[in-house]
């Protein structure tokens, strides 16, 4: 068993792309229902955020299980499958542990450094874990990703500038409207990524926002934190977007909504024959916003397909590359411990055989010297285990040492043979082979025969 990482994000995807693949949140437990019950995938998480689909797998086998979530994803977005792999990409064993890890740090943001992935990974373990696919590998595997996120973000400065999503799309903003002090907002959704807006506005010194929700309650929580935090607030449903958008100078959608939900009649009541621009920042994915809006005179739109494009390429300094050596000394450390943990089993079972044939020998001495003193016999026990125990100590001890180098497993496998040893090996992370694919390498490996899969 070894985890497998499928997916496309902003560094291999357009947006048009993500926006078909994109999962809302009630729509993640049966994917994953759906994807633990393929022949291959023993447990799953799956991470759809603004410019990211990924899911994490514990697989039976590399082709067999890239088949499965594929198989899954591609019926999901309605897209051929040759169409979809073209921007899918892929990590296996230690491959995909470096990858996590690296999400969790934020050096695979579209905004490199952005912490707001930890909250993103930490709801979608706990999705996983609350519909029943997430076991031992996966549930270990998340929280030292979590950990070591934390770690790099508290021990680099990597998010020194607090940047994000939201902060660079109204950046862009307050470049077009001439600053964001004294502007009034609207935001379009209360979750996190709404909240994360407000914070932003509060800070430029914005006049006041306007929180729409398709739930009163949830947008009168964060008008009220808004209130709470010094910037003045109020809180309506979406059909008071017209009315509002009159006074607006910045619209900010992030709904995680599947389909739109600003259309563009809306905004043409909104906006009417006034002067003054308005901004929109079109944060969702599937978009929130009708694409007809930026055609709109004296309408602005900053979209994340706009972003990504500003975005790329960006992520370069001394910050950056610390957290990429941290990255990768986690990941080595975390991998070491596995193999080593792998070989556990057969020092267990090599051990178990030599007390047996001790165990044997001993009543076989009792069948042919029953007379043999109490005394003689105990003394003559306690030597024969000493010795056993003395000469399996140095092997026991150098290949669990061994055993944490990248050939590890090698090492198990020559004692299991030597020694006719079943240890019941139990499910790993960390396998011998590592692999990473991209794009035409996905649909090779799509096509490929699962004939002489082992497990890796």
């Amino acid at each position: 068993m070894s985890v497998l990482v499928v997916g496309l994000s902003h560094r291999s995807a357009p947006v048009d792309v993500l926006e078909k693949v994109a999962v809302a949140a009630d729509d993640v437990p049966k994917l994953l229902d759906e994807m633990v019950r393929c022949p291959h995938v023993s447990e799953v998480t799956l991470l759809s955020t603004c410019n990211r689909v990924e899911v994490y797998a514990v697989v039976d086998a590399f082709h067999g299980g890239l088949a499965d979530v594929s198989e899954v994803l591609g019926r999901h977005s309605g897209l051929a499958l040759a169409d979809l792999t073209e921007h899918f990409f892929v990590h296996y064993a230690s491959a995909a542990v470096q990858h996590l890890f690296s999400v969790a740090a934020g050096l695979d943001s579209m905004v490199v450094g952005e912490s707001q992935i930890l909250g993103q990974l930490r709801q979608a373990y706990a999705t996983a874990d609350e519909t029943g696919t997430v076991g031992r590998v996966l549930h270990e595997l998340a929280q030292q990703a979590l950990r070591v996120g934390k770690r790099v973000h508290a021990s680099t400065g990597i998010d020194a500038a607090g940047a994000s999503v939201v902060s660079e799309a109204l950046a862009d903003a307050s470049l077009v409207l001439d600053g964001l002090e004294g502007r009034r907002a609207v935001l379009v959704g209360a979750g996190a990524m709404g909240a994360l807006a407000a914070a932003h506005l509060r800070r430029a010194g914005a006049a006041e926002i306007t929180v729409l929700n398709r739930s009163l309650e949830r947008a009168a929580r964060l008008a009220e934190k808004s209130v709470e935090a010094g910037l003045p607030a109020r809180a309506g449903l979406l059909d008071e977007l017209p009315a509002v958008l009159a006074e607006a100078d910045v619209l900010v959608a992030c709904t995680g909504a599947i389909g739109t939900v600003v259309e563009v009649e809306t905004v043409v009541a909104g906006v009417g024959g006034r002067a003054t621009p308005l901004v929109v920042c079109d944060l969702g994915l599937p978009k929130d916003v009708d694409v007809a809006v930026g055609e709109l005179p004296g309408v602005t739109v900053v979209d994340l397909a706009a972003l990504q494009q500003r975005l790329t390429g960006r992520g370069d300094g001394l910050a950056v590359t610390q957290a990429q050596e941290l990255v990768a000394e986690e990941a080595q450390n975390y991998l070491a411990a596995q193999r080593s943990a792998e070989v556990t089993p057969t020092v267990t079972a090599l051990r178990r055989r030599a007390s047996e044939v001790v165990d044997a020998e001993l009543l076989r001495l009792d069948s042919r010297l029953p007379e043999l003193p109490d005394a003689m016999r105990d003394e003559f026990t306690r030597t024969v285990r000493r010795v056993v125990d003395k000469l399996l100590h140095t092997p026991t001890v150098q290949v669990k040492k061994l055993a944490e180098g990248p050939d590890g497993d090698s090492y198990a496998a020559a004692l299991r043979t030597l020694f006719e040893l079943d240890p019941q090996k139990p499910a790993a992370v960390a396998g011998s082979v590592t692999q990473s694919l991209q794009g035409a390498d996905v649909a090779a490996a799509l096509e490929a025969p699962l004939v002489d899969e082992v497990d890796r």
